[in-house]
């Protein structure tokens, strides 16, 4: 997954950046592991609801 990132931008900016997309493609590679629709496990998550679809 980091590869995917390097390959797009070159680099990332900060060791912040780095440890946010790897949450966040964690996040979305989980989602979609569970069969779930991750726009909408997203959506509830930002809007802090159950992610019970």
């Amino acid at each position: 997954m980091i590869k995917v990132k390097q390959k797009i931008s070159g680099t990332f900016r900060s060791p912040e950046g780095t440890r946010a997309f790897c949450r966040i493609r964690g996040f979305i590679s989980t989602i979609k592991k569970q069969g779930k629709n991750v726009l909408e496990a997203l959506t509830n998550t930002f809007k802090a609801l159950p992610n019970t679809t």
